[in-house]
């Protein structure tokens, strides 16, 4: 398959995506998040599980606040 049929094949989610500010990179950082919400869940302080998970997923931990809070915003045409 090329990247041409790719793009093809996903235009229209692709370009929603594209609308409301979903880069396609954001991808990597589903399992982050998930890991994030379920260790505040369970009572972990907010800097505890960032400094966990910057170390889990070897990225720094201002890059980990900075994934929450894109991945928390409202997927409206107007908010990203």
């Amino acid at each position: 398959m090329t990247v041409f049929e790719i793009l093809s094949f996903n235009k229209e989610l692709l370009r929603r995506l594209c609308d409301v500010g979903v880069k396609a990179d954001d991808y990597r950082y589903v399992d982050l998040f998930r890991d994030y919400t379920k260790m505040i869940d369970n009572g972990h302080k907010a800097t505890y599980a960032v400094a966990v998970l910057a170390e889990k997923y070897s990225i720094s931990e201002r890059k980990v606040y900075s994934v929450i809070r894109h991945l928390r915003t409202d997927c409206t045409t107007s908010s990203v």
